[in-house]
């Protein structure tokens, strides 16, 4: 398959990725690399591994980073309630010493988390690392011997290598520098906001009832929008959220009904400043200049 049979296939299934990010992603495919993407939030990161796992039929393991996540959240962690009904029984059958060990250090009280579940699937899985920048920076260290040899060493049962290489796709919002070390063993590609032609094309495949002029219009009052000073600037599922709502409403014409359209901002706008910036007289004035 090549970059563009790749692009094609994420087309056809909804997803517009610009030539660009197709390239990357295919030659992080080809050479079995991790795929790190950055760009604001809203801009399509997390869909492309979903998407991705749909053009592959493969499953898809979602990590969802935070602050303080460790091991135990991410890679596994031992079932502790049900080993210690498994020694009190084993201790009432008289049973004791290195066998009660070892049964309940092996895989029938171990908890696969993200990490170690992706390592483990008979079919290549998309594993989606979410968001990296909001997990501690010590937390890199824990990816790194899964990014370089795709394997997990557990005390108790030693070194877990991969069934299956899974294919791996990392986001950032850029809120923190990540290590160097992480990048190194990555492939990049910055995902910027789609331009008019994308975002319209992802518009007409989610809606493709959509009268075209309205498609046209909601696309041009977003892109517009987002030349504003805001707080938080609306991405692509905003977009989406914006078409719903004035189709459901009935309206043909942003410019129609200036009262209504600053209503329907409440898919576009999530913060108080926001809304307060965004005046009726603005909406109605980037409406105006949408078509």
């Amino acid at each position: 398959m090549t970059w563009s049979d790749l692009q094609n296939s994420l087309n056809t299934i909804g997803y517009s990725a610009s030539d660009d990010l197709s390239v990357a992603l295919h030659l992080a495919l080809t050479l079995g690399r991790p795929l790190l993407l950055e760009g604001a939030a809203g801009v399509g990161k997390t869909q492309l591994a979903s998407s991705l796992a749909a053009v592959k039929d493969a499953k898809l393991i979602r990590l969802q980073c935070y602050e303080g996540l460790d091991a135990a959240q991410a890679i596994y962690e031992w079932n502790y309630q049900h080993q210690l009904l498994a020694i009190r029984a084993a201790a009432e059958d008289g049973e004791t010493g290195k066998s009660v060990e070892t049964r309940i250090f092996s895989n029938e009280f171990l908890l696969e988390r993200p990490l170690l579940s992706a390592i483990t699937q008979e079919r290549p899985p998309v594993l989606l690392i979410d968001e990296i920048d909001r997990a501690d920076e010590e937390f890199e260290a824990y990816l790194l011997e899964i990014l370089s040899e795709f394997q997990i060493t557990i005390p108790e049962l030693g070194t877990i290598t991969a069934t299956t290489k899974p294919i791996v796709i990392l986001t950032s919002n850029g809120t923190r520098d990540l290590s160097d070390a992480l990048r190194r063993r990555c492939l990049y590609s910055y995902v910027d906001y789609p331009d008019r032609d994308i975002e319209l094309a992802i518009l007409k495949s989610r809606y493709p009832t959509l009268d075209a002029r309205l498609g046209a219009q909601v696309v041009g009052f977003v892109q517009k929008l987002r030349q504003e000073d805001l707080e938080k600037t609306p991405g692509i599922a905003e977009t989406l959220d914006f078409a719903a709502a004035l189709m459901g409403l009935g309206i043909a014409d942003l410019t129609a009904d200036p009262v209504v359209l600053q209503h329907t901002l409440s898919t576009l706008l999530k913060t108080q400043s926001d809304r307060a910036q965004i005046t009726k007289e603005v909406a109605g004035r980037i409406a105006g200049r949408a078509a």
